[in-house]
């Protein structure tokens, strides 16, 4: 709950710091790296800091919650919190590394706007802070109890027992633990983070979907390499493709993640759009296994059947549901029975009650998303997955 006094205050100053915030994360970044050079190495992600993109999600996430809290001051924004500590328990975050940032932030924030950061606006965004930071804290700790792990302690080593060649450009990589000891469970949809050497040494964490069901003996990763020339984007998933073979160790997290399917036996559709598909193949193979027999309508879109990764087993799994079908957009090659071009619910009935799971880039997501709240689902029954920071968090 933020006070009343610094309710005002936030509310006074939100203008002047939503306007600089870009800014003011940017500073924070450069501040914070010079001082722990290891925590670009071996905790963010370089690509997402080349291409800018973390520091977009932090001031997206910054302004969002004190927005919220300066409409809603006895509340707080739980569905993006509870995304943001679910990536920080994959990547290891600790109650320790909160006032470190806290220190570098603010030393950003007094950098940027100068005398406008008076005692009194300063203790406001202090509070906004710790609000914030001991809300995640609390989740990430009640995440790591759950998985009975000691906070930050994730880390398990597994070993490729199959490497599966899905496309040119899309490989599975299935996973059983090296000390073997069982696999930890998980929900479907859910992901786990991945942390590879590099040749310059750094130890790279990328987050992929588990593209299994919990049932499966194995735990399985579809990763799609990104073609990022020579910086950073792309390095993990080329590394994987080009170094890891079968017979391989790697260090992988426990599983988080907080799209997860609601198995309720309601009606459901499974949107996605090129890698998206993974996550939703983990939740529709749960839903064979498990024989579901409400509606579900799969829906997915890729640059060709070609591209599409685990195409087979869209079909396949879709087959073994007593009340399913699966309707697929390519923007070329679009054979008997597909659509071409994007994706339109227009033609596809959607059952009263449904809940939607989406992935796939934002302007997928976006159009799916209208055309199912204009079809007559919920937005609190249409529930979405990003691969990467998450800049839809304020505006979702």
């Amino acid at each position: 709950m933020l006070s009343e006094k610094s309710t005002a205050t936030v509310r006074a100053t939100l203008p002047a710091v939503g306007a600089a915030i870009t800014d003011i994360t940017e500073l924070f970044y450069a501040k914070l790296f010079a001082a722990h050079p290891a925590l670009l190495r071996d905790l963010f992600n370089r690509g997402n800091q080349n291409a800018g993109l973390q520091k977009q999600a932090l001031a997206g996430s910054i302004a969002a919650f004190a927005t919220h809290l300066v409409a809603h001051p006895d509340t707080r924004p739980d569905v993006m919190l509870n995304r943001i500590a679910h990536k920080h328990a994959s990547l290891g975050v600790t109650r320790a590394q909160y006032p470190v940032v806290h220190r570098h932030l603010f030393e950003a924030i007094a950098e940027v706007l100068g005398e406008a950061v008076t005692p009194e606006v300063a203790e406001a965004w202090d509070e906004v802070y710790w609000l914030m930071a001991n809300a995640l804290t609390a989740i990430e700790e009640r995440l790591y109890a759950e998985r009975q792990v000691l906070a930050g302690d994730v880390w398990r080593e597994w070993t490729v027992a199959a490497r599966v060649e899905e496309t040119a450009d899309c490989t599975t990589f299935h996973l059983t633990p090296s000390d073997g000891a069982p696999a930890p469970g998980f929900a479907p949809g859910q992901y786990v983070s991945v942390q590879v050497e590099l040749p310059d040494g750094a130890r790279q964490i990328r987050q992929y979907s588990l593209s299994s069901s919990p049932g499966s003996p194995l735990r399985s990763i579809t990763v799609k390499r990104v073609h990022g020339g020579a910086g950073p984007d792309g390095e993990v998933s080329n590394h994987l493709h080009a170094r890891i073979r079968t017979g391989d160790a790697l260090r992988v997290s426990a599983p988080y993640g907080d799209l997860v399917l609601q198995d309720t036996g309601s009606p459901v559709l499974l949107a996605s759009a090129g890698i998206g598909c993974t996550p939703m193949l983990s939740m529709l193979e749960h839903l064979a296994d498990t024989g579901h027999t409400g509606r579900v309508t799969v829906v997915h879109a890729d640059r060709s059947p070609a591209d599409h990764a685990l195409r087979a087993d869209h079909r396949a799994l879709t087959h073994k549901l007593a009340d399913a079908e699966a309707r697929f957009w390519y923007a070329a090659g679009a054979e008997a029975g597909d659509s071409t071009g994007l994706v339109d619910l227009g033609g596809l009935p959607v059952a009263r009650g449904t809940k939607a799971y989406l992935c796939g880039p934002l302007p997928f997501m976006r159009s799916v998303r209208a055309q199912l709240i204009a079809a007559g689902v919920p937005a609190a029954d249409i529930h979405y997955e990003v691969f990467g920071p998450d800049l839809w968090l304020a505006s979702a």
